[in-house]
Parts: structure tokens; C-alpha cells; sequence
């Protein structure tokens, strides 16, 4: 059985819409079947544009920039269908704690600013880096 002849896994059930699962696995070179009940991918639960997305996801290396060239679409559309992929997937993204606590230093110094604990040339310098943490 060549390649041509394998269809796509279902995602779902085409009766009753619901979860499927692997039944039989067969290997034409020896001719061995195991049967049992094995647990369908979650990557082959993905509809076609999610698969092709993810296909371009990973041969752009990640680069949305990349992606915007080769999919011709906006930041904010590959951001949302990324967000979406990680959803269908049921994966969380990875918070950047840098940009967190970037966040924090900005807010504790605008915040000393403004109980005039430090002047504007202070808050300046400790924004660019260059002042007393």
C-alpha cells in the first residue's frame, strides 16, 4: 500500500461527532497487526488550515515576521491563529518573565515618581538602566 492510498486520519466521529481512537496498526513489510486501543495524535486532530499552519509555523522556524511574507497575513491574524493552534492543542504559552518583571520595575518607579519620592531626571535614568535599583 503506497502513500497515495493512505487517506487522513477523522478527527472526529462522522456519526456522532465524538472522539475517536486507533483500533489497528499494520505494517505491510512483515505483515504483523496489533490490535488494541491506541489514543489518535493530538497534531492529527487538527483541521487542514491548522495543520498548514503549523507546517509554515515550523518551516518559517517560529519567525512570525517570516510568516507574515509567506502566508500574507498580518502580525495580529498570525498571532490570533497561533493563539488558536495552541488552544485546539491544548497547550499554554510560555510567559516571558523578562518582560514581566520589566513591566514591574516600570510601574515601581513611575509610582515613586509620582509620590515624588524621585524627580523626573531620576525616573529617567532608572528607566534607561542608568540610576540606583
Amino acid at each position: 500500500m503506497g502513500k497515495r492510498d493512505q487517506h487522513p486520519i477523522p478527527s472526529r466521529d462522522p456519526v456522532s461527532g465524538g472522539e475517536l481512537y486507533i483500533s489497528e496498526l499494520a505494517s505491510e513489510d512483515s505483515g504483523i497487526t496489533i490490535r488494541g486501543r491506541f489514543e489518535v495524535p493530538r497534531y492529527a486532530k487538527l483541521d487542514a488550515e491548522q495543520q498548514r499552519f503549523l507546517e509554515t509555523f515550523l518551516r518559517c522556524r517560529g519567525m512570525l515576521s517570516s510568516m507574515e511574507r509567506e502566508m500574507n497575513m498580518s502580525y495580529p491574524t498570525l498571532r490570533s491563529r497561533l493563539d488558536a493552534l495552541l488552544a485546539a492543542l491544548e497547550l499554554e504559552p510560555i510567559k516571558d518573565d523578562r518582560k514581566e518583571k520589566s513591566s514591574e520595575k516600570k510601574t515601581k518607579i513611575l509610582d515613586e515618581l509620582e509620590r515624588g519620592e524621585i524627580t523626573a531626571e531620576e525616573a529617567k535614568a532608572k528607566l534607561r538602566g542608568e540610576g540606583k535599583k
